[in-house]
This record gives structure tokens, C-alpha cells and sequence, in this order.
């Protein structure tokens, strides 16, 4: 019987993409340090990293940052994906993060810095998981598609190729007319490094048209996510990232 419990971890996420927090060897990851920093030397060793921010209901794998080039830079030019993403399909991914991942982030922020008692950081990171898994909230497709459907190439274009393609990455969920978040759109960015940009930029013109956000506050760097995320696009399939 093999008790290597980082190798059989490491396999699963590679052959399922992700994992609940609930798992049991996942949640393992996120209490027991040792585990943990075996876990990523070997992921390391193999050219990836841990994509297991606190605030995201799932954990993943991605590309080490510093070996993104060996698979991005491609004749010369930098790929925005390698999972073969359209640009309009690209920019919906970017809209729907936005929608459905700044509010309910927004919600898990405050309700954290609503916590005043004093813990060390082994507790937090335990306390922190109730919060992870906070439903965020659906968009109906036909507002979705009614609101960006002229900018992103069409209405059919977008209801027919770009959403069932972000369904079968496993970037959303689409039930009964209503897109969900699924278990990659919490990792598919870096929230700390995405959300001002989203926020300070132009489309956050664009969402605050739609009522979709309001003013925010600066980030406060005790509350941005204590772990990394994969870069826009990333996909954290190994079979992509050979």
C-alpha cells in the first residue's frame, strides 16, 4: 500500500484539476505546515506551485511564475492562454470573474476584518475555511448577455461557443439560465494583484454602469489573499502545461 501522502495528494490534483476544502487531505494541506511545505517542494521540483488562497473554496496547481515563459512565449509573442481561449471568450472569463468573484471576496473581506479577537496564524488559516465556502451569487445568463453580449461579439456568439467553453473548464457552472461560479473561476487570477486593476480601471466604469460595484476602498494589504493565484488565464490542467 503506498502511504505516500503528498505523492497521492499531488496526483489527485493533477488528474482531477481541483479540490474541495472539505476534502480530507486537502483540508490536511491547509492545517499541517509540514505537509504543506512537502507538498510544495515537490510541485517545485516539477515546475508548479499550490494555488490555495484562503478565501477560495477549491485548491489547484498552476505554472511556477518563473516558469511561465517555457510555455507562454511562443515565436516570439506572449500567449495570453494555453487552453485555447478566444480573445471574446477571454474578455467574458475577465467579466464573469468580476461579477461573481469582487463581491463575494468584498463579503469574505469584511466579514474578516470583523474579526477582532486575537489568533495565531495556524487558527486563522482553520477559521478562514467557513468563509471560503460562502455561496457567491449566480448572474442570469440573459442579463449577462443582454449587458456585455455587443461588446464580446454577439449575443448567440457568446450563449452558444465562449460560455459552454468557460462551462467545460470548469470556470462556471450554468444551471437552469443562471451562471454559477465553478471551481477554477476563484483561482483563474491573482485577486490581489487583478482586483485594482478591475477596480481603478476602465472597466470598472463599465460594471459601475451596470450597478455591479460601488466605490471601493483602496486594498488594505493585511487583507489581501494570503496566497498566490495563477496569472490571468492560467490554466492549472498539467496535461496543458506540458
Amino acid at each position: 500500500m503506498n502511504n505516500d501522502l503528498a505523492a497521492r495528494l499531488i496526483a489527485r490534483l493533477l488528474a482531477l484539476r481541483t479540490l474541495p476544502r472539505e476534502d480530507p487531505e486537502a483540508r490536511r494541506l491547509l492545517i499541517d505546515a509540514g505537509f504543506r511545505d512537502e507538498v510544495e517542494t515537490r510541485l517545485a521540483a516539477s515546475g508548479l506551485r499550490l494555488l490555495a488562497q484562503p478565501f477560495a473554496a477549491h485548491i489547484a496547481v498552476a505554472l511556477a511564475r518563473e516558469h511561465e515563459a517555457a510555455v507562454f512565449e511562443q515565436n516570439d509573442a506572449w500567449q495570453a492562454s494555453n487552453i485555447g481561449l478566444p480573445k471574446d471568450a477571454a474578455a467574458l472569463l475577465v467579466i464573469v470573474w468580476a461579477l461573481i468573484i469582487l463581491p463575494k471576496r468584498e463579503r469574505q473581506l469584511a466579514s474578516e476584518a470583523a474579526q477582532t479577537d486575537a489568533q495565531n496564524e495556524l487558527f486563522e488559516t482553520v477559521k478562514l475555511t467557513p468563509a471560503a465556502h460562502e455561496a457567491s451569487r449566480g448572474i442570469p445568463e440573459n442579463v449577462l448577455l443582454e449587458d456585455y453580449g455587443k461588446l464580446l461579439g454577439g449575443k448567440a456568439r457568446l450563449q452558444q461557443f465562449a460560455l459552454p467553453q468557460l462551462s467545460r473548464l470548469g470556470f462556471i457552472e450554468r444551471r437552469n439560465k443562471v451562471i454559477h461560479e465553478g471551481p477554477l473561476l476563484d483561482l483563474a487570477f491573482d485577486y490581489a494583484e487583478f482586483a485594482p486593476r478591475i477596480l481603478e480601471g476602465a472597466l470598472s466604469d463599465l460594471l459601475k454602469q451596470r450597478g455591479v460595484l460601488e466605490e471601493h476602498a483602496p486594498l488594505s494589504p493585511t487583507l489581501e489573499d494570503r496566497a498566490p493565484s495563477s496569472p490571468a488565464l492560467e490554466d492549472p490542467t498539467p496535461e496543458d502545461h506540458a
